[in-house]
């Protein structure tokens, strides 16, 4: 420390700065994890209600994740089968209330949100409006309640981001530090209520950017956040991991060639799904002029309704996909004995299960897209981790009846495919091979995720699920400032002439 006064000073206000940085992230933490705990809450009421009692339709749950006994409402239908004709209506009224509230409160909260928090985050100085949050809760727990295809991530990340900017704007912060709370609001909540607070600290500095880059002055204050969030959201929820998975292990070097494999299935895979939502998003917000946006979700969960007829396991969250997937237990599926009877007696489980599967992966790029790109509100990180499981379980069966030899788990490509399709649509490998062991509790096949997961960054590059990333530091309004202080600081006049 330096002996002069003025260094006294500095040195005593830059600790100041730091206790009331960390100070305002414990407070951020505690919210988000509380409101963490609520949105769930609120999510799982709204399958119960209008899933469970009105459509008799019970999907199952990650294995660590169970519904509350109070809400364990029954169905007002006898027998075990859902009931389809309900199952093809709800989405559309779901989708026309959701539209309703979003669209007249707060149109920014429609679609993904993530996308929203990251402009914010660029372009805004970390400001978002007040309501924000709250509508985003409400009219997510709609979508996904009536069976949209959507998942936690963007509503939580647009709920914390929206916490701790009110947090800064209560307490007059200037605008970078409004930025690094908003961001570490996104942090808690992503990190509670997936139960990866490491992975939820990386992914709000990591989702920034399309390169591999962090901001690194929100990494300290997301750690914080995160912590706190999940030690909160874990008093009411617990301390496990999301999913129940046997110990899957990467034990022979020979297994890397299928793995290599499913990162082209992956890549491929995320780059359709990108094309495809970004594709029906325009048509119905660019090209559709003459539907108001209000009734535009509507439209969309017609669609995602007729898919729920068919194939009831593609819409809603569906982490009950992949649970049943770790468990070897596809025919718990309500479609899966008659896509077996379609495909005839003949066809070898193996077979039938890899194609069950595929289907089950492009009829929730489908689902994902009406229920997103038409304007409802809910992630994209849930509806991704399960085409990438369904999608890699696939992989897996065919695999290991084409390589018998190798001893391969179905399973452990499920696991695989989990990261690497999400790492690939949303260019974030980091944070992504993180989530995914802390969300299903294993580490064992860290190094076919590492190759999967970058494979899949590299191989889709030109595409992303979050249109407002920008390219690298080097393209934030936020940072012009200080590079070019930083270098005419080392500059003379001299030298720049």
């Amino acid at each position: 420390m330096s002996d002069s006064p003025g260094g006294d000073k500095a040195a005593q206000s830059e600790t100041r700065s730091l206790v009331r940085l960390v100070l305002m992230c414990i407070i951020i933490g505690h919210v988000a994890g509380g409101g963490a705990a609520i949105f769930l809450t609120m999510l799982q009421s709204g399958s119960a209600l209008f899933q469970g009692y009105l459509a008799n339709y019970h999907p199952a749950d990650a294995g660590n994740e169970h519904l509350p006994a109070f809400l364990h409402l029954g169905s007002m239908f006898t027998g075990d089968s859902p009931v389809r004709w309900v199952l093809l209506l709800l989405p559309m009224v779901g989708g026309l209330v959701s539209g309703l509230i979003v669209f007249t409160f707060a149109p920014e909260a429609e679609g993904h949100g993530t996308d929203a928090a990251i402009e914010a985050y660029h372009f805004k100085d970390g400001a978002v409006r007040h309501r924000v949050p709250f509508v985003k809760a409400i009219s997510s727990m709609i979508t996904i309640g009536t069976g949209g295809s959507g998942g936690r991530e963007g509503p939580i990340a647009q709920i914390g981001a929206g916490f701790g900017s009110m947090l800064g704007d209560w307490l007059h912060v200037k605008p970078h530090e409004r930025r690094v709370l908003m961001a570490a609001g996104m942090a808690a909540g992503v990190g509670a209520i997936f139960h990866a607070p490491l992975a939820g600290a990386l992914f709000a500095a990591e989702v920034l950017y399309r390169d591999p880059d962090f901001e690194h002055e929100v990494l300290v204050p997301s750690f914080i956040a995160s912590i706190v969030a999940y030690s909160v959201f874990g008093g009411f929820f617990g301390f496990h991991p999301l999913f129940i998975t046997p110990d899957y292990a990467f034990e022979h070097v020979t297994q890397i060639f299928p793995y290599l494999l499913l990162a082209g299935v992956v890549a491929s895979s995320a780059y359709l799904f990108v094309w495809m939502f970004y594709g029906f998003r325009t048509f119905m917000f660019d090209r559709v002029k003459s539907i108001p946006p209000h009734l535009k979700p509507a439209i969309g969960g017609m669609l995602v309704g007729i898919i729920g007829f068919a194939l009831p396991e593609a819409i809603g969250t569906g982490y009950g996909v992949i649970q049943l997937c770790f468990n070897d237990n596809l025919a718990a599926m309500p479609t899966y004995s008659a896509f077996q009877g379609a495909l005839g007696s003949g066809t070898s489980v193996a077979y039938v299960g890899a194609a069950f599967l595929a289907v089950i992966g492009l009829a929730k790029m489908a689902s994902t897209t009406f229920t997103i790109g038409s304007g409802g509100s809910g992630g994209v990180f849930g509806p991704s981790v399960i085409i990438g499981g369904a999608l890699g379980g696939a992989t897996g069966l065919f695999c290991a009846q084409l390589f018998p030899g190798m001893e391969i788990h179905p399973g452990a490509f499920v696991l695989v495919g989990m990261a690497g399709f999400f790492a690939g649509a949303a260019n974030t490998p980091v944070s992504t091979i993180i989530m995914v062991n802390e969300m299903t509790g294993n580490y064992e096949l860290l190094i076919p995720s590492m190759l999967v997961c970058i494979l899949s960054y590299i191989l889709c590059r030109r595409c992303t699920l979050y249109r407002e990333q920008l390219q690298s530091r080097l393209d934030a309004p936020s940072k012009v400032g200080k590079m070019a202080s930083a270098v005419l600081k080392r500059m003379t006049v001299r030298e720049a002439l």
